[in-house]
């Protein structure tokens, strides 16, 4: 990896969750990650991590001493129990991401599936070049025209929780519009709005179910409120 002398890279590894890919491996001098997500796997502590090696691993060091950065030990403990489960934590939150965003594709009201491991997805060649895995966040964006549909398909879900966090045992949605502002149309065609799911390591079927009822339900509406969108659908 080419760099300006004097300038370190650093990369944000907490999709990885430090065993999907390795950093340090591809030429990057500081990889960050956020424990508290796949580490822990337990949605029940805050902690960080930094890793370095060379040059960039000495200034870590100096830092980590200067600044007085630690951890108490029950925290520690709780991040040494994630670490036990992690590999097989893993395996099954990509298992049940890639079925569940395979089922998407299928669904009339899902215009695209954002998850790297399908060929259909735009990073799809950057993600099998470097990555051996994915983990348990996918998103998925609705047909435009959807956008006042949103809320009540969240608010049907009932196997999924809502909330802002991922990495945990629990599967989790959220309306992804609100952190992307920067959203524009893309060759010219409107966006659609933008839902993130977290598959948790609960049952496949029973997050497909939840997801299939939430749809249902979404018909329901739009089709009784907006015929002009069921027209659509049906094009």
């Amino acid at each position: 990896m080419a760099r300006k002398a004097g300038i370190l890279t650093v990369i944000d590894n907490s999709y990885a969750a430090g065993v999907l890919f390795k950093p340090l491996d591809h030429g990057v001098d500081v990889s960050v990650q956020a424990l508290t997500k796949y580490v822990c796997g337990h949605s029940d502590v805050f902690m960080g991590m930094a890793a370095a090696k060379g040059p960039a691993a000495a200034l870590l060091k100096t830092a980590y001493r200067e600044v007085g950065w630690m951890v108490s030990p029950d925290d520690a403990y709780t991040a040494i129990r994630g670490l036990r489960t992690l590999c097989t934590r893993m395996t099954q939150h990509a298992a049940s991401a890639l079925t569940v965003a395979t089922w998407l594709e299928s669904q009339p009201q899902v215009r695209s599936v954002l998850c790297p491991a399908l060929p259909t997805d735009p990073n799809h060649r950057i993600w099998a070049r470097d990555f051996s895995g994915i983990n348990g966040l996918i998103g998925f964006e609705f047909h435009p025209g959807y956008a006042d549909q949103v809320e009540p398909f969240l608010n049907s879900l009932k196997v999924f929780g809502l909330g802002y966090s991922w990495g945990g045992f629990e599967s989790l949605a959220i309306n992804a519009n609100p952190q992307l502002k920067q959203r524009v149309c893309r060759d010219g065609v409107e966006t659609g709005p933008l839902i993130r799911l977290h598959m948790g390591l609960e049952n496949v079927d029973d997050l497909i179910s939840d997801l299939a009822q939430a749809f249902d339900n979404l018909a329901v509406n739009t089709e009784s409120s907006r015929p002009d969108l069921q027209h659509a659908s049906a094009v």
